[in-house]
C-alpha cells in the first residue's frame, strides 16, 4: 500500500506547431528550442512536433489522417508553442488553414506560446495584433506576450537563447500561473518590470 499522496498536478504536455510552408525552416528550429525552455520552465515533456508543411496536401483532402492527428495532440495539449514566421506582415496562410479546422473553443484550455519569426523588427507586433486573437476565439488561455524571434536573434548562436530567456523572465511566472503552478521562482523586482 502506497503513502504517497496522488500526484494532483501531472507533467504538462508540450506541442509544438510550425506554420512556416518551408520544410526544415529556421521556424520550426526556433519553436522546437523555445517548446524544449518553455517544457523545461514548466516540468512539462515535449510530446508532438508538427511541421505543417509536411500535412499541408492534406488539409483540404476529404480524408487527413496526419491532419485530424496533429489537431487533435493540440487540442488535447496542455501547452502549446505555435509559431508562424511574418508572411506579408501576418502569420502564414498555412497556420491559418490549420487553424481554421477548428471549430469554436477547439483549443479552450490549451495554454498556448504564440511564436514568431521576423526578418524585421518592425513586425514585433504580428503576434499580439494578429495571431493571438484567433488563439484566443479557438478557446486558447494565451497568458503572455507573444515570443517574437528576429532573423539577427537566428543568426547569432546564442540569439535564440537569449531572446527565449528574456521572454521567459518577463513571462515565466504568469505561464507557470496559467498551467497551475506557483509562480515561485519569480523576483519581485523582476515581476514588476
Amino acid at each position: 500500500m502506497s503513502t504517497h499522496a496522488p500526484d494532483t498536478h501531472p507533467e504538462p504536455t508540450v506541442v509544438v506547431v510550425a506554420g512556416n510552408p518551408r520544410e526544415g525552416s529556421r521556424t520550426l528550429a526556433a519553436a522546437r528550442a523555445a517548446a524544449l525552455a518553455v517544457a523545461a520552465h514548466v516540468g512539462g515533456t515535449v510530446t508532438t512536433t508538427v511541421d505543417l508543411v509536411t500535412v499541408a496536401g492534406e488539409l483540404f483532402a476529404g480524408q487527413r489522417p496526419q491532419v485530424d492527428a496533429a489537431l487533435g495532440a493540440l487540442a488535447d495539449s496542455d501547452v502549446a508553442v505555435i509559431a508562424t514566421p511574418v508572411h506579408k506582415a501576418s502569420y502564414t496562410g498555412l497556420l491559418k488553414s490549420f487553424l481554421d479546422l477548428y471549430g469554436p473553443d477547439g483549443l479552450a484550455g490549451v495554454v498556448v506560446v504564440p511564436l514568431v519569426v521576423s526578418g524585421n523588427p518592425a513586425h514585433a507586433l504580428v503576434g499580439e495584433v494578429h495571431l493571438r486573437p484567433v488563439l484566443v476565439e479557438l478557446g486558447a488561455v494565451v497568458p503572455t506576450r507573444a515570443l517574437t524571434v528576429t532573423e539577427a536573434d537566428l543568426a547569432d548562436p546564442t540569439g535564440l537563447d537569449r531572446a527565449v530567456a528574456a521572454w521567459l523572465a518577463r513571462g515565466g511566472g504568469a505561464l507557470r500561473r496559467a498551467v497551475g503552478q506557483p509562480a515561485a521562482d519569480l523576483d519581485l523586482a523582476e515581476a514588476a518590470r
